[in-house]
Protein backbone atom coordinates (compact mmCIF):
# COMPACT_ATOMS: atom_id res chain seq x y z
CA UNK A 1 0.00 0.00 0.00
CA UNK A 2 1.31 3.41 -0.81
CA UNK A 3 2.21 5.67 2.03
CA UNK A 4 0.41 9.13 1.17
CA UNK A 5 1.99 12.32 3.06
CA UNK A 6 -0.80 13.35 4.42
CA UNK A 7 -1.53 9.70 6.05
CA UNK A 8 1.11 10.62 8.20
CA UNK A 9 1.42 13.63 11.14
CA UNK A 10 -1.52 15.86 10.01
CA UNK A 11 1.01 16.69 7.43
CA UNK A 12 -0.56 18.73 4.12
CA UNK A 13 -1.86 16.64 1.00
CA UNK A 14 1.07 17.40 -1.72
CA UNK A 15 1.60 16.74 -5.26
CA UNK A 16 3.73 14.39 -4.26
CA UNK A 17 4.04 11.04 -2.17
CA UNK A 18 6.62 8.77 -0.80
CA UNK A 19 6.84 5.31 -1.30
CA UNK A 20 10.69 3.98 -1.10
CA UNK A 21 10.98 6.69 -3.03
CA UNK A 22 9.60 10.65 -3.86
CA UNK A 23 6.67 10.13 -6.73
CA UNK A 24 5.17 13.52 -8.33
CA UNK A 25 1.60 13.72 -8.61
CA UNK A 26 -0.51 13.67 -10.95
CA UNK A 27 1.60 11.13 -13.64
CA UNK A 28 3.90 8.91 -11.38
CA UNK A 29 6.92 10.47 -12.02
CA UNK A 30 9.94 8.60 -10.41
CA UNK A 31 12.65 11.22 -8.76
CA UNK A 32 15.77 9.71 -8.13
CA UNK A 33 14.06 6.40 -7.54
CA UNK A 34 16.56 3.65 -7.32
CA UNK A 35 13.62 0.69 -9.01
CA UNK A 36 12.73 0.20 -12.63
CA UNK A 37 9.82 3.13 -13.82
CA UNK A 38 7.75 3.87 -16.68
CA UNK A 39 9.01 7.56 -16.30
CA UNK A 40 11.95 8.28 -14.04
CA UNK A 41 14.00 11.74 -13.46
CA UNK A 42 17.51 11.08 -12.40
CA UNK A 43 18.61 14.32 -11.02
CA UNK A 44 22.52 13.00 -10.95
CA UNK A 45 24.52 10.25 -12.11
CA UNK A 46 25.88 8.40 -8.54
CA UNK A 47 24.60 5.02 -8.77
CA UNK A 48 22.27 5.42 -5.42
CA UNK A 49 20.29 7.97 -7.44
CA UNK A 50 19.37 6.16 -10.40
CA UNK A 51 18.08 2.72 -11.96
CA UNK A 52 17.28 2.17 -15.25
CA UNK A 53 14.05 3.52 -16.11
CA UNK A 54 11.76 3.21 -19.49
CA UNK A 55 11.93 6.84 -20.21
CA UNK A 56 14.59 8.59 -18.02
CA UNK A 57 14.39 12.74 -17.59
CA UNK A 58 17.80 14.37 -16.92
CA UNK A 59 20.07 16.92 -17.96
CA UNK A 60 22.33 16.01 -20.82
CA UNK A 61 25.37 15.45 -19.30
CA UNK A 62 23.50 13.11 -16.99
CA UNK A 63 22.02 11.32 -19.38
CA UNK A 64 25.89 11.24 -21.29
CA UNK A 65 27.07 9.84 -17.43
CA UNK A 66 24.39 7.26 -17.05
CA UNK A 67 24.78 6.12 -20.23
CA UNK A 68 28.16 4.88 -19.64
CA UNK A 69 26.89 3.47 -16.19
CA UNK A 70 23.61 1.50 -17.18
CA UNK A 71 23.69 1.78 -20.92
CA UNK A 72 20.63 2.72 -23.79
CA UNK A 73 16.95 3.03 -22.78
CA UNK A 74 15.06 5.94 -23.61
CA UNK A 75 16.37 9.09 -22.28
CA UNK A 76 14.42 12.57 -22.65
CA UNK A 77 17.08 15.40 -22.08
CA UNK A 78 16.51 18.46 -19.56
CA UNK A 79 18.99 21.04 -20.45
CA UNK A 80 19.41 23.54 -17.53
CA UNK A 81 16.83 26.50 -17.14
CA UNK A 82 14.39 24.60 -20.07
CA UNK A 83 10.97 24.13 -19.37
CA UNK A 84 9.16 21.07 -20.42
CA UNK A 85 5.52 20.44 -19.87
CA UNK A 86 4.53 16.88 -17.84
CA UNK A 87 1.41 15.35 -17.26
CA UNK A 88 0.11 18.95 -15.97
CA UNK A 89 3.49 19.64 -14.46
CA UNK A 90 5.98 22.44 -15.64
CA UNK A 91 9.23 20.77 -15.15
CA UNK A 92 12.32 22.73 -14.91
CA UNK A 93 16.03 21.51 -14.23
CA UNK A 94 18.08 24.11 -12.64
CA UNK A 95 21.95 23.40 -11.17
CA UNK A 96 22.68 21.50 -8.19
CA UNK A 97 26.66 22.18 -8.26
CA UNK A 98 27.22 18.79 -7.11
CA UNK A 99 28.42 16.81 -9.75
CA UNK A 100 28.70 17.69 -13.88
CA UNK A 101 25.39 17.49 -14.70
CA UNK A 102 23.58 17.74 -11.43
CA UNK A 103 20.40 19.43 -11.51
CA UNK A 104 17.62 20.16 -9.08
CA UNK A 105 13.98 19.88 -10.15
CA UNK A 106 11.14 22.74 -9.94
CA UNK A 107 8.20 21.53 -10.45
CA UNK A 108 4.89 23.67 -10.99
CA UNK A 109 1.59 23.47 -11.07
CA UNK A 110 -1.53 25.38 -10.95
CA UNK A 111 -1.60 24.78 -6.91
CA UNK A 112 1.86 25.67 -6.49
CA UNK A 113 6.01 24.48 -7.30
CA UNK A 114 8.04 22.34 -5.47
CA UNK A 115 11.41 22.10 -5.40
CA UNK A 116 13.52 18.86 -5.23
CA UNK A 117 17.12 19.65 -4.69
CA UNK A 118 18.63 16.34 -4.77
CA UNK A 119 22.69 15.91 -3.96
CA UNK A 120 23.41 19.32 -4.30
CA UNK A 121 26.29 22.07 -2.81
CA UNK A 122 26.42 25.94 -2.81
CA UNK A 123 29.42 28.11 -3.81
CA UNK A 124 31.56 27.74 -6.50
CA UNK A 125 32.88 24.35 -8.04
CA UNK A 126 35.65 23.75 -10.55
CA UNK A 127 33.33 21.44 -12.24
CA UNK A 128 30.12 21.49 -11.17
CA UNK A 129 29.03 24.64 -11.84
CA UNK A 130 26.90 26.85 -9.55
CA UNK A 131 23.81 25.93 -7.67
CA UNK A 132 20.76 27.92 -8.15
CA UNK A 133 18.22 28.62 -5.74
CA UNK A 134 14.43 29.43 -6.90
CA UNK A 135 11.90 30.25 -5.28
CA UNK A 136 9.37 27.53 -4.55
CA UNK A 137 5.98 26.77 -2.41
CA UNK A 138 7.65 23.31 -0.92
CA UNK A 139 11.07 22.30 -0.46
CA UNK A 140 12.17 18.96 -0.39
CA UNK A 141 15.52 19.21 0.07
CA UNK A 142 18.69 16.73 1.28
CA UNK A 143 20.34 17.56 4.34
CA UNK A 144 23.06 14.92 4.93
CA UNK A 145 25.43 17.49 6.81
CA UNK A 146 21.99 18.65 9.02
CA UNK A 147 24.38 18.49 12.41
CA UNK A 148 25.69 21.98 13.28
CA UNK A 149 29.35 20.56 13.96
CA UNK A 150 29.24 20.31 10.01
CA UNK A 151 30.13 23.54 9.24
CA UNK A 152 33.32 22.81 7.39
CA UNK A 153 36.10 25.61 6.49
CA UNK A 154 35.92 27.80 3.68
CA UNK A 155 36.71 26.26 0.30
CA UNK A 156 39.36 28.15 -0.35
CA UNK A 157 41.27 27.84 2.67
CA UNK A 158 40.73 23.78 2.52
CA UNK A 159 41.85 23.49 -0.84
CA UNK A 160 44.90 25.83 0.02
CA UNK A 161 45.69 23.58 2.65
CA UNK A 162 45.49 20.13 0.60
CA UNK A 163 47.92 21.88 -2.03
CA UNK A 164 50.23 22.44 1.02
CA UNK A 165 50.23 18.41 1.70
CA UNK A 166 50.91 17.46 -1.75
CA UNK A 167 53.87 20.27 -2.25
CA UNK A 168 54.90 18.38 1.35
CA UNK A 169 54.53 15.15 -0.34
CA UNK A 170 56.65 15.85 -3.49
CA UNK A 171 59.21 17.24 -1.28
CA UNK A 172 60.12 14.55 0.26
CA UNK A 173 59.96 12.61 -2.74
CA UNK A 174 56.39 10.82 -2.19
CA UNK A 175 53.46 10.34 -4.58
CA UNK A 176 50.56 11.77 -3.16
CA UNK A 177 47.41 9.19 -4.13
CA UNK A 178 44.10 10.96 -3.84
CA UNK A 179 41.19 8.70 -3.10
CA UNK A 180 37.87 10.54 -4.17
CA UNK A 181 34.43 9.05 -5.59
CA UNK A 182 35.06 7.96 -9.14
CA UNK A 183 32.53 10.25 -10.60
CA UNK A 184 32.51 13.93 -9.52
CA UNK A 185 35.06 13.80 -6.72
CA UNK A 186 37.96 12.64 -8.37
CA UNK A 187 37.45 15.20 -11.46
CA UNK A 188 36.94 18.06 -9.13
CA UNK A 189 40.07 16.82 -7.13
CA UNK A 190 41.78 16.57 -10.93
CA UNK A 191 40.43 20.17 -11.74
CA UNK A 192 41.58 21.77 -8.73
CA UNK A 193 45.10 20.42 -9.09
CA UNK A 194 45.58 21.12 -12.84
CA UNK A 195 44.40 24.40 -12.40
CA UNK A 196 47.37 25.15 -9.67
CA UNK A 197 49.82 23.43 -12.21
CA UNK A 198 50.21 20.18 -11.17
CA UNK A 199 50.17 17.64 -13.26
CA UNK A 200 47.66 14.24 -13.03
CA UNK A 201 47.61 10.32 -13.37
CA UNK A 202 44.25 8.51 -13.46
CA UNK A 203 43.17 4.82 -12.08
CA UNK A 204 41.08 3.49 -15.23
CA UNK A 205 37.90 4.14 -14.09
CA UNK A 206 37.97 7.48 -13.41
CA UNK A 207 40.05 8.31 -16.70
CA UNK A 208 36.98 6.85 -17.98
CA UNK A 209 34.84 8.92 -16.67
CA UNK A 210 36.79 12.07 -17.13
CA UNK A 211 36.40 11.25 -20.84
CA UNK A 212 32.95 11.78 -20.28
CA UNK A 213 33.84 14.94 -18.60
CA UNK A 214 36.15 16.05 -21.48
CA UNK A 215 33.11 15.02 -24.31
CA UNK A 216 30.51 16.89 -22.69
CA UNK A 217 33.03 20.48 -22.17
CA UNK A 218 34.42 20.00 -18.92
CA UNK A 219 38.19 20.75 -19.61
CA UNK A 220 39.83 18.85 -16.43
CA UNK A 221 43.48 20.45 -17.70
CA UNK A 222 46.61 18.05 -17.83
CA UNK A 223 45.83 14.60 -16.87
CA UNK A 224 46.51 11.17 -18.31
CA UNK A 225 45.61 7.30 -17.55
CA UNK A 226 47.95 5.98 -14.85
CA UNK A 227 50.41 3.12 -16.83
CA UNK A 228 51.30 1.39 -13.10
CA UNK A 229 54.40 4.11 -13.61
CA UNK A 230 54.22 7.03 -11.53
CA UNK A 231 55.80 9.89 -12.49
CA UNK A 232 57.92 12.49 -10.79
CA UNK A 233 55.36 15.43 -9.60
CA UNK A 234 52.47 14.17 -10.56
CA UNK A 235 49.19 13.03 -7.89
CA UNK A 236 47.67 10.03 -8.60
CA UNK A 237 43.63 9.61 -8.14
CA UNK A 238 42.04 6.50 -7.32
CA UNK A 239 39.17 5.46 -5.61
CA UNK A 240 37.98 5.30 -1.82
CA UNK A 241 40.67 2.91 -0.54
CA UNK A 242 36.99 0.80 0.38
CA UNK A 243 35.96 0.63 -3.40
CA UNK A 244 37.77 -1.99 -6.17
CA UNK A 245 40.54 -0.50 -7.77
CA UNK A 246 42.09 1.68 -5.19
CA UNK A 247 45.46 0.12 -4.95
CA UNK A 248 48.13 1.74 -7.17
CA UNK A 249 50.67 -0.69 -7.96
CA UNK A 250 54.18 0.98 -9.01
CA UNK A 251 54.37 3.44 -6.12
CA UNK A 252 57.71 2.72 -3.61
CA UNK A 253 56.57 5.92 -1.26
CA UNK A 254 53.27 7.01 -0.79
CA UNK A 255 51.22 9.33 0.81
CA UNK A 256 47.26 8.94 0.72
CA UNK A 257 44.89 11.49 0.88
CA UNK A 258 41.22 10.87 1.43
CA UNK A 259 38.65 13.99 0.31
CA UNK A 260 35.29 13.85 2.36
CA UNK A 261 33.21 16.01 4.11
CA UNK A 262 33.01 13.17 6.76
CA UNK A 263 36.49 13.66 7.48
CA UNK A 264 35.63 16.99 9.40
CA UNK A 265 35.21 15.07 12.32
CA UNK A 266 38.04 13.72 13.49
CA UNK A 267 36.61 10.48 15.04
CA UNK A 268 35.76 9.46 11.73
CA UNK A 269 38.79 10.06 10.01
CA UNK A 270 40.45 6.80 11.08
CA UNK A 271 37.95 4.81 9.18
CA UNK A 272 39.82 5.94 5.63
CA UNK A 273 43.36 4.80 6.32
CA UNK A 274 45.51 7.74 4.88
CA UNK A 275 47.57 9.76 5.91
CA UNK A 276 45.79 12.78 5.49
CA UNK A 277 42.13 13.45 5.05
CA UNK A 278 40.61 16.47 3.53
CA UNK A 279 37.38 17.80 4.31
CA UNK A 280 36.14 18.86 0.65
CA UNK A 281 32.98 17.95 0.12
CA UNK A 282 30.25 17.99 -2.83
CA UNK A 283 27.22 18.19 -0.33
CA UNK A 284 25.97 21.55 1.54
CA UNK A 285 27.17 22.21 4.35
CA UNK A 286 24.83 22.72 7.83
CA UNK A 287 25.67 26.52 7.12
CA UNK A 288 24.43 25.88 3.36
CA UNK A 289 21.26 23.95 4.15
CA UNK A 290 19.91 27.01 6.32
CA UNK A 291 20.95 29.57 3.56
CA UNK A 292 19.12 27.01 1.18
CA UNK A 293 16.17 28.18 2.97
CA UNK A 294 16.38 31.46 3.45
CA UNK A 295 16.63 32.00 -0.45
CA UNK A 296 14.11 29.59 -1.30
CA UNK A 297 11.75 30.65 1.31
CA UNK A 298 9.07 28.12 1.03
CA UNK A 299 6.38 27.42 3.10
CA UNK A 300 6.55 23.38 4.08
CA UNK A 301 10.27 22.05 4.26
CA UNK A 302 10.39 18.05 3.89
CA UNK A 303 14.11 16.48 5.08
CA UNK A 304 15.81 13.01 3.58
CA UNK A 305 19.35 11.78 3.68
CA UNK A 306 20.58 13.30 6.47
CA UNK A 307 19.77 13.39 10.11
CA UNK A 308 16.13 13.06 11.54
CA UNK A 309 16.84 15.40 13.98
CA UNK A 310 17.24 18.39 11.59
CA UNK A 311 13.77 18.48 11.39
CA UNK A 312 13.79 19.00 14.82
CA UNK A 313 15.84 21.54 14.44
CA UNK A 314 14.26 23.89 12.04
CA UNK A 315 11.04 23.52 13.69
CA UNK A 316 12.88 25.18 16.36
CA UNK A 317 13.68 27.85 14.15
CA UNK A 318 9.94 27.98 12.96
CA UNK A 319 9.77 26.36 9.97
CA UNK A 320 6.91 23.85 9.04
CA UNK A 321 9.55 20.85 8.33
CA UNK A 322 8.76 17.34 8.21
CA UNK A 323 10.70 14.28 7.30
CA UNK A 324 10.04 12.28 4.42
CA UNK A 325 11.13 8.55 3.89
Amino acid sequence: MQKTLFDLDARPRESFYFDRGLFLLPGHLGVDVRRRQQFGFISHAHMDHAARHETILCTPETAALVRHRIGETQYREMPLGEPIEFRQSRLTTVSAGHVLGSAMLLAEQDEGSMLYTGDYRLGESYTAGQAELPHADVLVMECTFGDPFYRLPPRAETIAKFLDQVDQAFRIGATPIVHAYVLGKAQEVTKILTHHGIRVQQQQDVFAISQIYEACGCDLGAYELYDGRPKQRHVVVSPPRSQRGSDVHGVVLAQHFAMTGWGWNPQLAARYRCDHVVPLSDHADYGELLETIEQVAPQRIYCTHGPKRFVDDLRGRGHQAYWLG
